[in-house]
């Protein structure tokens, strides 16, 4: 017994080591960028969005808004009071939907784990990401356009704790701080990976993802509810994922529903959402992954 048990345990450090080598260096990196970001660039990156609301872009300003919100480094709990102080300033409602929208489904530092799965899974998350912000953006304008969407009751900007004089030690304290909250995620997330390469037959694998690619993208958006725990945590099982044949249809749907739907997402979004515009939120999100992940199998086909 204790022999099957040490070779196993062989096995899965074998895979697990490889999988760690192959992606270490994306999440470091995204650690790296993601706290220059956040130090030094997100009171610039949220100056934008008033400029957005000052220069009166009408429809249009939906689409710098999505932008933004990618390029912020911040979580949902941390962008909630940021859009809540806009909204106390007059942003309008549709430019928050985009903005919170693409901040709940990609950030700089995920931007860059995602480079772990190859350019064209890079474009697909980025693209459908910036498209999903902008359908909400679209939604919330012309479906709420007379009524509010979100309720801001009780949220305040919070205080930034990237304060130390020091530019060095303030970077080297946001770093600290996110390689806390991402770093035992992103091992889960590889450990994950190797029992899936050790257990899982690859030809069961291909009946439910590759054989039947509906019911392979219905699969994926539905798994990425429970299954998502950390953006950083999900590109090893991705990665690993794709190579035994997910289609990459059901990898965007999976990205999209796992990112909007992550349970701390979930318990933020419920707050400023209300419970009839919180279960049209799950439902918007559903759909759109569906839709996203079956035009990114018709093009990724062609």
């Amino acid at each position: 017994m204790f022999e099957i048990i040490q070779r196993e345990f062989i096995y899965i450090w074998y895979y697990f080591e490889v999988q760690l080598r192959q992606i270490i260096v994306y999440w470091a990196l995204g650690m790296v960028i993601g706290s220059v970001i956040s130090v030094f660039g997100k009171q610039k990156i949220h100056s934008l969005m008033d400029a957005i609301q000052d220069r009166h872009l009408g429809v249009l300003g939906i689409i710098p808004a999505s932008l933004i919100g990618i390029a912020s480094p911040l979580c949902m709990y941390g962008t909630i009071p940021i859009a809540a102080s806009f909204s106390q300033k007059g942003m309008r409602d549709d430019y928050l939907a985009a903005f919170m929208m693409s901040s709940v489904l990609l950030n700089p530092q995920l931007l860059i784990y995602s480079a772990a799965l190859g350019s064209f899974a890079l474009c697909v998350r980025f693209i459908s990401c910036f498209l999903c912000g902008i359908a909400a953006g679209l939604v919330v304008r012309y479906c709420f356009k007379d009524k509010h969407f979100f309720n801001f009751k009780g949220f305040s900007e919070r205080a930034s704790r990237d304060t130390d004089p020091n530019l060095l030690i303030r970077f080297l304290k946001n770093l600290g701080r996110n390689i806390k909250a991402t770093g035992p995620w992103f091992l889960i997330g590889v450990l994950l990976s190797a029992l899936f390469q050790r257990y899982v037959p690859a030809d069961a694998f291909a009946d439910l993802f590759v054989n039947n690619r509906g019911f392979g993208l219905l699969m994926a958006a539905t798994i990425g509810v429970p299954l998502y725990a950390c953006g950083g945590g999900t590109i090893p099982l991705l990665q690993q994922w794709l190579v035994s044949g997910m289609s990459m249809g059901s990898a965007s749907a999976f990205m999209i529903t796992g990112s909007a739907t992550k349970i701390t997402n979930l318990g933020a979004l419920k707050i400023v959402l209300g419970i009839r515009h919180f279960a049209l939120y799950i439902a918007f999100i559903m759909a759109f992954a569906l839709l996203s992940g079956l035009v990114v199998n018709l093009v990724y086909i062609v």
